[in-house]
């Protein structure tokens, strides 16, 4: 029987929520598919914070070391926004990133049939959107030194560094090749190399890389641009590549296309190790405990995780197709209601899920 070590970071908000299910979810398919899975919880974030005075615990990161996975929930909350922000749980995460060498940001972004009037813009625009946003997460304006805030001046100044270097664009260059390579062979490079030096160098190094893929199709675009494209027309996109800081903006601007950022999974990747498998959205404290979040992006961060990082693609169908099924007889957290729906809460969504499976 295989095995598998699965660390579970919680953490804040609606964590414990959407946490739970996925538990569930991994227990009944390791019953069905006959693996051994141990599921550990560690603290991480703000419920870190208050116990360890470190968002980041180097116990946690210890054991996220030596697992074959992670999932993560989400964190944050209002309350620890008056931290210095080394001690924020936002922190946590980039030290997490860092430690695990997550260098790749993975983020799907795939309408549901059964969705396509949830989403803000018209069916006809989004009803062929499957894209995916390749993010690179361990650079640029995120990480650069030196940083920091001037204050022993008449008008106080803040500074941060955006530094990339080629070896750092390559490789992440080399993930979203090999994406393309399994999809459609097109990518567009997103950057804002008529403004500044280091995207210049990003596009230069792209172009670089891909030139020897002679069957890859590759394009470039200005970020403000993408933004633009991405609401006017999602669908022309197959795998968008960008830096940390445009990766940020833009793949949340795209899980809105769903409907709902709570739709919308991700994974974090390194050459080697353990990858990190986790929803996109935030922590939503201001409905954290209510029983009203939607677990779906957690569920389909673990089909990711079972996919990507234990190699169980049958299991992870299996998770597909249960929250298809789900939404296809109408059943919708609150974020999903258009008035003509079934709307359960977040643990009776679970429910449905794991009956499905």
């Amino acid at each position: 029987m295989k095995k598998y070590k699965v660390v579970l970071l919680s953490g804040d908000g609606i964590g414990p929520e959407i946490s739970e299910i996925s538990s569930e979810i991994l227990k009944k398919l390791s019953h069905k598919y006959s693996f051994d899975i141990e599921i550990k919880e560690e603290y991480f974030g703000g419920i870190a914070y208050e116990k360890y005075k470190d968002p980041a615990p180097k116990a946690t990161l210890d054991q996220c070391k030596s697992s074959d996975a992670v999932l993560l929930a989400c964190v944050g909350d209002l309350k620890y926004d008056s931290l210095p922000r080394e001690l924020r749980p936002e922190s946590g995460l980039l030290k997490l990133r860092s430690a695990l060498n997550l260098f790749a940001n993975i983020r799907p972004v795939k309408i549901r049939k059964s969705l396509l009037d949830a989403s803000s813009l018209k069916k006809e625009i989004i009803e062929d959107v499957d894209l995916v946003v390749v993010r690179e997460l361990i650079s640029g304006i995120y990480f650069g030194q030196p940083r920091g805030q001037i204050t022993n001046t008449k008008v106080k100044k803040a500074f941060n560094t955006m530094v990339y270097d080629t070896k750092e664009i390559e490789r992440i260059t080399e993930v979203a090749i090999k994406i393309a390579n399994q999809r459609s062979k097109k990518i567009c490079s997103v950057d804002k190399s008529n403004v500044l030096e280091v995207s210049q160098l990003w596009r230069d190094t792209v172009l670089d890389v891909a030139s020897k893929n002679k069957d890859l199709s590759l394009s470039n675009m200005y970020v403000d641009n993408a933004a633009m494209q991405l609401v006017k027309d999602p669908s022309q996109f197959d795998v968008i590549l960008t830096s940390n800081l445009f990766g940020d903006i833009l793949s949340d601007l795209a899980a809105m296309i769903t409907g709902s950022i709570g739709m919308l999974p991700s994974a974090s990747l390194s050459n080697s190790g353990p990858g990190v498998f986790e929803p996109v959205h935030g922590s939503a404290p201001d409905i954290a405990g209510k029983n009203l979040a939607n677990p779906i992006a957690m569920a389909l961060s673990t089909s990711m995780m079972l996919k990507i990082g234990l190699n169980e693609e049958k299991a992870a169908d299996d998770i597909e197709i249960a929250i298809d099924n789900v939404l296809s007889k109408g059943y919708r957290t609150s974020d999903l209601d258009n008035g003509d729906c079934n709307v359960l809460s977040c643990s009776e969504i679970g429910e449905k899920i794991i009956q499905e499976i």
